[in-house]
């Protein structure tokens, strides 16, 4: 091997590099685990504990020395499932950009072209290009998108802006912009918000130009603040209010209208009074008006209102109550100057419950108020947030906290103005944000002058901080939904860690073991590369910055198997050398070179780069860290097992001389099998279309697949009881509260369920996610006596009940998700198809692999298709289990490459007998590396699968059956293949050129 020494330099030039680039990380789990110990289970005393050493020396190196602060962004980041937070993508509402842009036109053509491409939006299309489409297909060019009253409007015109002359391509690309600009000032805004929210290495990105924005917050633990604080628009407006006496005659109207459509039977029961009950007591008389049920609307008031707050009501009825003013028939119940009013509800609140007998000991119930705001045709408040400029959570006099706020000089004089009348009337001023009434305070000392405000209402402090950083960072152009969530336990976290530590150790010992029982001494040698691979790989993660998953770390263990795989292929190459009387020099120098096996090292790893890539390219979160490492691992391997290797085989050839690649066992294993794989082919055929036929029919006809939530949106929640229950019957609860289909399934342990709802999925808004997490620990709360909401929600250290795992999948990005996932399966198969027809430059090649490659998918399909609703583990079709169909592509390919080279090898050397002696003769003397490698990978595959936890048992039995399948592919089916396609007239001038020699 030339340039030996310059090798030696750079591996231990790397091999430095990566200590030094792990050192870090080594330095800064050692500070958590102090900081852990110090704050107990108080995760915020951890937090403030970290924050206080941040600027303390923690690494001295002699010769330069680094804070924690430092040590911390250097360290190997983990993803979520391993260091447990929160993970969301949100969807910046290019629907509700366009309608800025445009004034929010009232154009019916502009309008139903916005709600077409809402109806029709497919899997990978934007909303703007399907918004063109639609636009064009409606106006049918009567409309330009340059008209007055769309695009072509005051703020829009000037420098880079729409002008009526343009045409509609023009303005496209306009709107392309201003588009794009929204997003990044959306990006900008929440930037600005997780900044200042105190989580550790947080992670925020956009995805292309999907208007998308994936926010990583580790160890992130209260779910529905974060929600909150991250979808929450920080639309701050300051509204008029009406008095509950000035729309208690619309509510009474309202009421009798609704008992005409609403009210199906007659009850006896009275009714408690209210305060519309009792300021209204004439209109209230009769008794069909008085009896509880009869009242659609009054019967779901459950305390007293007053002032600007029309009523307490549940906020499970609030929905109801919302439908019923939106209807024009009751709409029109209002009076002239109040058509436009605007029905809103305050955050939640407690207060006693009013209609218990004794008021001293009644319980605190959740409610929301009613209020009535004074809209106008435009919708527009009296004054907006924009003329903030400042705000600090602070407490009121009464001790409370509270939110100040300084306006700029021009919000000052309107505010004074406000206040002034809102003084002389004796009315009241809603502050509300995100359509949510915080506080509506009544002016008792005349118009404030000044712009300095102050919003109080039932806060804690980490809301007010919350609320003042929203309003500081600014809102966002645009609602920011959230379509995909996962929220991970720091307690599932460390489980993950621990699992993926023993199953690593434990694959990488047995493939040790085995190559020293297989290769002797060469399998010594073979085991320090290895050993150094996983070092490079290591450093080159905690180098780049990337992070480590759970996945990840399953790419690591599957690096274990493919690593030695160069090294089989050499040291099996060299063993054939040894046979054929060639010296131990001779034989290592031909095993290395390019017509030995450096050939087909690199066609199989080029297979596996190509397949390991596209699922980079199209993988999201956890997947695209199985997809870098597994990238990682094929260089740091080629380069170990090549290089690093050759230097100690080297070595010994110098000295002593006594490889021989194999022990006393093994030495004449594979030496004399003459297996005729060509002449089974009839019943391989028979058996695969069995297999085929029978799989496709279950797919499509009889039990079809188990589509995760990755695939048809929903949401997954993983949780753990206190003792054992019945999956069935907890099923049966959860589908009554709500009032949907819901599927919980055992996940490992019978004390721990995986729940699945689309309850609401095509609803977006922090809301919805509230209320899904509201019901389900309502159905469940009998399962935990002693938990409460927050205990059972959200997460925290040492968590052993309640919900450990949650994920969210939006019905848009799940189609998304679905294309992707198909473009990625036949996207590796077409550019490996062209790869093999280049390099091997004949047809059939490539459709032997393909062939076998197909044969492969749809068998482990089927296998999913027929056991997945028996299985004692989770059997989805999710993003997890296309990682493991394109692993299972590279794999086969790898196989059916080895064998095609040494088909090619034969065939331009001197091999003597037919077509298909020549191909039968390259998979026995293969038939070593084969077996060698596909036991290595079944190796390891088999202890992730006992070891490596519930979360991805799934995803490795896919790639397990895959491995065992594509090995039998290779040999059966790639190989018949081929030779069925070669025409006659080639095999004979090939057997010619042969049998002459």
């Amino acid at each position: 091997m030339q340039n030996k020494g310059l090798i030696k330099f750079f591996a231990i030039l790397f091999a430095l590099v990566s200590i030094y680039q792990l050192s870090f990380t080594f330095v800064a789990n050692g500070v958590k685990s102090e900081a852990k110990a110090f704050a107990g289970d108080n995760p915020d005393k951890e937090l403030k504990y970290l924050d206080s050493i941040g600027k303390e020396k923690v690494l001295n190196l002699g010769f330069t020395d680094f804070t924690y602060n430092e040590v911390k962004n250097k360290q190997l980041n983990k993803g979520l499932d391993l260091e447990g937070g929160i993970n969301v993508i949100l969807q910046i509402s290019i629907k509700d950009v366009l309608k800025g842009l445009a004034n929010n036109s009232k154009n019916p053509v502009f309008n139903k072209s916005l709600a077409d491409a809402s109806a029709n939006l497919e899997g990978n299309k934007t909303y703007l290009n399907k918004f063109f489409e639609a636009f064009e297909a409606n106006s049918k060019g009567t409309v330009k998108l340059a008209s007055p009253d769309i695009f072509a409007n005051r703020s829009l015109q000037g420098d880079g802006g729409v002008d009526f002359q343009m045409s509609d391509a023009q303005v496209q690309k306009v709107i392309k912009r201003k588009v794009d600009e929204s997003v990044e000032s959306a990006f900008k805004v929440l930037r600005e918000r997780i900044d200042k929210f105190g989580v550790t290495q947080p992670n925020i990105q956009k995805l292309g130009e999907t208007g998308r924005i994936l926010v990583e917050l580790p160890g992130a633990k209260d779910v529905d603040r974060i929600k909150k604080l991250l979808g929450g628009k920080a639309q701050l407006e300051f509204w008029e209010t009406y008095k509950i006496e000035e729309i208690g005659n619309f509510l009474v109207a309202a009421n009798e209208a609704l008992k005409k459509t609403e009210v199906k039977k007659v009850e006896t029961k009275t009714v408690a009074k209210d305060s519309l009950n009792a300021l209204l007591t004439d209109e209230t008389k009769d008794s069909t008006a008085a009896k509880k049920g009869n009242n659609p609307l009054f019967d779901k008031i459950i305390g007293n209102g007053g002032g600007p707050v029309l009523g307490y009501f549940a906020p499970k009825d609030t929905a109801a109550i919302n439908a019923y003013f939106k209807r024009p028939d009751i709409r029109v119940l209002l009076a002239a100057d109040q058509h436009y009013a605007k029905f809103v509800w305050s955050k939640p609140t407690t207060i006693k419950d009013q209609k218990a007998k004794d008021l001293a000991s009644a319980k605190d119930i959740e409610v929301v108020e009613l209020y009535a705001l004074k809209g106008n045709r435009d919708n527009n408040p009296a004054m907006s947030g924009g003329v903030v400029t400042d705000a600090k959570d602070t407490f009121d006099q009464m001790g409370k906290p509270a939110v100040s706020m300084q306006m700029n000089s021009q919000g000052a004089k309107v505010w004074e103005e406000l206040t002034g009348r809102a003084f002389a009337q004796k009315s009241y001023i809603a502050i509300v944000l995100d359509d949510i009434v915080y506080s509506a305070p009544g002016v008792t000392s005349g118009p404030i002058a000044g712009g300095r405000s102050e919003i109080t209402g039932s806060f804690d402090v980490a809301e007010t901080k919350d609320l003042a950083n929203v309003l500081n960072a600014g809102k966002l152009p645009a609602s920011a939904d959230i379509i995909q969530s996962t929220v991970v336990g720091p307690s599932l976290g460390q489980a993950a860690i621990d699992a993926g530590t023993i199953s690593s150790v434990l694959g990488f010992l047995l493939v040790c073991v085995w190559m020293v029982f297989y290769y002797g001494k060469a399998g010594w040698y073979a085991n320090l590369a290895l050993l150094l691979n996983l070092l490079f790989l290591f450093g080159i993660m905690a180098s780049f910055g990337f992070v480590l998953t759970l996945p990840g770390i399953a790419g690591i263990v599957l690096t274990l198997g493919t690593a030695v795989d160069a090294n089989i292929i050499i040291y099996e190459r060299a063993k054939e050398e040894l046979r054929e009387g060639k010296s131990l020099s001779e034989a290592v120098q031909a095993s290395y070179g390019w017509h030995g096996a450096m050939r087909s090292i690199i066609d199989a790893n080029v297979t596996h780069v190509l397949t390991g890539a596209i699922l980079f390219i199209f993988g999201t979160g956890p997947i695209k860290g199985f997809a870098l490492t597994l990238l990682i691992g094929i260089v740091t391997s080629l380069f170990t097992s090549i290089f690093i290797a050759r230097i100690f085989i080297d070595r010994n050839i110098l000295g002593k001389a006594d490889l021989t690649f194999s022990t006393s066992i093994t030495k004449n294993w594979f030496t004399n099998f003459h297996f005729d794989f060509i002449k089974v082919k009839k019943f391989t055929y028979i058996f695969s279309s069995i297999v085929t036929v029978v799989s496709l029919v279950s797919i499509f006809f009889v039990n079809g697949l188990d589509e995760g939530v990755d695939f048809v949106g929903g949401r997954t929640f993983q949780v753990k009881f206190e003792k054992a229950v019945d999956a069935t019957a907890v099923s049966d609860e959860l589908s009554a509260a709500f009032g949907t289909p819901v599927e919980a399934k055992i996940l490992g342990d019978d004390d721990q369920l995986k729940i699945t709802t689309k309850y609401k999925i095509k609803e977006d808004g922090v809301a919805i996610d509230e209320e899904v997490n509201q019901k389900l620990y309502a159905a469940l709360q009998k399962y935990f006596p002693n938990t409460t909401y927050d205990k059972f929600i959200n997460s925290y250290n040492g968590k052993t009940v309640g919900v450990l795992q949650a994920s969210k999948v939006g019905a848009s990005i799940s189609e998304d998700i679905k294309t992707n996932s198909y473009w990625a399966v036949l996207g590796a198969m077409a550019v490996i198809f062209l790869y093999l027809m280049v390099s091997f430059r004949k047809w059939q090649y490539s459709l032997g692999a393909i062939a076998a490659v197909a044969h492969d998918v749809i068998f482990v399909l089927g296998v999913y298709s027929l056991c997945y609703k028996f299985m004692p583990f989770h059997m989805e079709m999710d993003q997890h289990f296309i990682a493991a169909i394109l692993t299972v592509i590279g794999y086969s390919m790898n196989d059916t490459v080895i064998v095609f080279d040494r088909v090619r090898e034969f065939i331009i050397g001197n091999r003597k007998g037919s077509f298909e002696d020549i191909v039968n003769a390259s998979i026995n003397t293969t038939l070593s590396r084969t077996l060698n490698t596909s036991l290595m990978m079944i190796i390891v595959l088999l202890t992730m699968f006992i070891f490596g936890g519930e979360s991805i048992r799934g995803f490795i039995f896919a790639m397990l059956i895959g491995i065992i399948v594509g090995t039998y592919s290779s040999l059966f089916i790639a190989t018949p293949v081929l030779v069925d396609t070669i025409s006659n007239d080639e095999k004979h001038t090939i057997e010619d050129k042969h049998n002459k020699a």
